[in-house]
């Protein structure tokens, strides 16, 4: 158990161990091991990240792309999608509902869809900003040229995913 738990903290200290000194873990873990090893890893983590949890408001404006992706299920050849796309009173809605139950960073995302133009999303933005100057927006609609990023930034997008 000794040698065991020495492991651990050169683990936590050194991030890394040799193949044979992770088997004798693995090969000699025990209810009490694994709750040495949890109180490490419970320290570094608040120590690393803290202990703050923010909650953010996903809203789904479409499942739209003309992107056709092999791994994601709105690729534009999926016949079994439903398609759709919010429009403008929608997405403020669910922002408004969004804020009302607390959230205060919005992410909106969707597929790379023609219709959410640089010009649509700066408005979007620009809307939810003005009536909610105490959020965050974050997005995530595919890609655009550098100069979009730009002007979604200057709209007031807090980031881009």
């Amino acid at each position: 158990m000794n040698k065991a738990k020495q492991l651990i903290d050169r683990l936590e200290a050194q991030h890394s161990l040799s193949i044979e000194e992770y088997e004798y873990l693995i090969e000699n873990q025990s209810d009490e091991l694994a709750a040495y090893a949890a109180e490490k890893a419970v320290a570094l983590r608040k120590q690393v990240y803290g202990t703050d949890v923010y909650i953010r408001g996903l809203i789904e404006i479409g499942n739209i792309c003309r992107n056709d992706c092999y791994y994601c299920g709105i690729r534009r050849s999926n016949p079994a999608c439903d398609r759709y796309r919010l429009t403008e009173a929608q997405i403020l809605d669910c922002a408004r509902e969004g804020y009302a139950l607390g959230f205060r960073t919005f992410v909106m995302q969707g597929g790379e869809d023609s219709a959410f133009s640089v010009d649509v999303v700066c408005h979007l933005v620009r809307q939810i900003k003005a009536e909610f100057p105490d959020c965050a927006v974050t997005l995530s609609l595919g890609e655009f040229p550098r100069e979009a990023y730009q002007a979604m930034f200057d709209a007031g997008a807090d980031r881009y995913l």
